[in-house]
């Protein structure tokens, strides 16, 4: 199902954007760290996104199967 291959993508995509603000962060804690709370907020509402198109997929999913038995 495509629509489960693109939220897989957009969740590694997430989790790496925030992960590299970690970094970021950890490495310079004081440069631009408005910058990098506003990347983790955006990174986490991607993430929580992204959960729910895949619940809303396997919700689907388990519909049609149930139609279809």
């Amino acid at each position: 199902m495509q629509a489960t291959s693109i939220a897989a993508a957009g969740l590694m995509s997430a989790q790496s954007r925030f992960e590299a603000s970690a970094r970021r962060t950890a490495a310079q804690p004081l440069d631009n760290l408005e910058r990098e709370v506003v990347e983790r907020v955006e990174s986490e509402t991607a993430f929580k996104a992204n959960v729910a198109v895949l619940k809303t997929a396997d919700e689907m999913t388990g519909t049609l199967l149930d139609i279809l038995a």
